[in-house]
């Protein structure tokens, strides 16, 4: 999840009322998180039931509607929090999300969050395994007994042993969990992230192994455009089917990491590449790294001039009871105002290597009123937020906490989304340097007949 905006102007001290129905303690639906909110601070605290840590801070930067107060980190993370009726609640929406978590006030930040925890490598290995046991969603469906892993490797971990080895330990008790979302940062030990079996993780060689493949064998003459620090690209081709390529969700300008510019920076590529006249549109997600789903939906705001159903997000929200979780919020699209939108045919490139905020544009584009069809491989099958946490030790790991919804109620994590029509395994083809079959399916299907 990518997430920043322009700081709001305005003084800190400004509006007092409204950072003072905010400050205090709360605590998130899902997401194992606490804050303390203070003399225009903000701190956020990683929960487990054995565990506080403190993580993120940010400071007041300016008011909103209906109360709302804005807090930005120092990494350009930005906390827009409303107040609810009565001070109970709140809701905490971070730019560059498409939904909001619901906070409930404490009476004070829970006494365990004030204490220092201790680091060495067991309450490491507990504070890892906990945060998957209240936080994982998938374990039913991967056949995954994460009690059983906790047996068995906690007896194996002792205060004394390497670096490296208790690095190879935790890595290798999630490695069957074939989660690309799931990632271990461990600093100089060494780090820790994968795909789907029969996959590749995207890279920026990848990426240009995949451009420099569809300029020779796909748009002959007609020159890829490059946008959005090369993460975009565009061509027509010379019957007016236009190729809209996106590499991922955000990294747009490398000057500047903010949501709002990113949004700017992909809102203009867009206004150059679907104009009128367009007689079928390819969009490209094959190779795409994800990032901000907000961004993704930018592009679907253009293809459609009418609001739909894109999907509904859930968090699990019981450390208990993995089949509980936070209520779903509906996404939808929405058509983006004051802008030219195409509503013709779409062809979607999707593979093993379109990951998360790439699968969600995929996932939203199903639902899509007019006549859209999804050509290639399978998607990688994440879909949800990373959830960032911290280690007593100073490590980080992340993993997956939400489930994204079909109107029917589905989900496509592990597997992927499904192609309509399944092609070649896209960079093998670029490896052989064959023709691109997914390419020309699409040009078929948008012309209306077979090649």
């Amino acid at each position: 999840m990518a997430v920043g905006t322009v700081l709001a102007a305005g003084p800190a001290a400004a509006a007092p009322q409204a950072t003072d129905r905010v400050d205090g303690a709360w605590r998130s639906d899902g997401y194992d998180t606490v804050l303390s909110i203070e003399d225009g601070q903000l701190r956020e605290y990683q929960t487990t039931a054995v565990s506080c840590l403190p993580t993120d801070t940010a400071r007041l930067t300016g008011h909103g509607d209906q109360g709302s107060v804005t807090y930005t980190g120092d990494d350009a993370t930005v906390y827009r929090i409303r107040p609810g009726a009565g001070g109970a609640r709140a809701t905490l929406h971070f730019d560059g999300s498409v939904g909001d978590r619901t906070l409930r006030r404490l009476p004070a930040l829970p006494g365990k969050c004030a204490k220092t925890a201790p680091t060495g490598k067991l309450a490491t290995f507990d504070v890892f395994w906990q945060t998957f046991e209240e936080n994982y969603p998938f374990f039913a469906a991967k056949k995954i007994d994460w009690q059983a892993v906790r047996d068995r490797y906690r007896p194996k971990v002792h205060d004394d042993m390497p670096d490296s080895q208790f690095f190879a330990l935790l890595r290798e008790m999630v490695l069957p969990l074939y989660d690309a979302h799931v990632h271990i940062d461990a600093g100089d030990t060494g780090s820790f992230g994968q795909s789907r079996p029969g996959t590749l993780i995207p890279s920026s060689t990848l990426d240009q192994q995949a451009q420099r493949f569809i300029e020779q064998h796909d748009l002959g003459d007609t020159q890829l455009r490059q946008y959005a620090n090369g993460r975009i690209g565009y061509a027509e081709l010379p019957d007016g089917i236009g190729y809209l390529r996106i590499s991922g969700f955000g990294g747009y300008d490398k000057d500047s990491p903010t949501y709002a510019r990113n949004s700017a920076v992909l809102d203009q590529a867009l206004s150059e590449a679907i104009r009128p006249g367009l007689h079928g549109l390819v969009v490209d997600l094959r190779i795409n790294g994800g990032g901000s789903d907000a961004l993704a939906l930018q592009v679907a705001e253009r293809l459609t001039d009418h609001p739909y159903f894109a999907y509904a997000k859930r968090a699990r929200n019981d450390p208990a009871t993995p089949d509980r979780f936070t209520r779903p919020q509906q996404v939808r699209v929405q058509p983006a105002p004051d802008r030219f939108r195409y509503t013709g045919p779409v062809a979607v490139l999707t593979g093993g290597e379109t990951y998360s905020a790439g699968e969600t544009l995929t996932q939203a584009l199903m639902q899509r009123p007019a006549k859209t069809v999804r050509i290639g491989q399978n998607t990688q099958g994440v879909f949800s937020d990373v959830l960032e946490r911290r280690l007593p030790n100073g490590w980080a790991f992340g993993l997956p906490n939400e489930e994204y919804l079909t109107p029917s109620g589905q989900t496509f994590d592990g597997d992927g989304i499904p192609p309509d029509i399944l092609t070649g395994n896209f960079p093998q083809e670029i490896t052989a340097g064959i023709h691109d079959s997914a390419f020309t399916q699409a040009l078929a299907a948008l012309r209306g007949h077979d090649r």
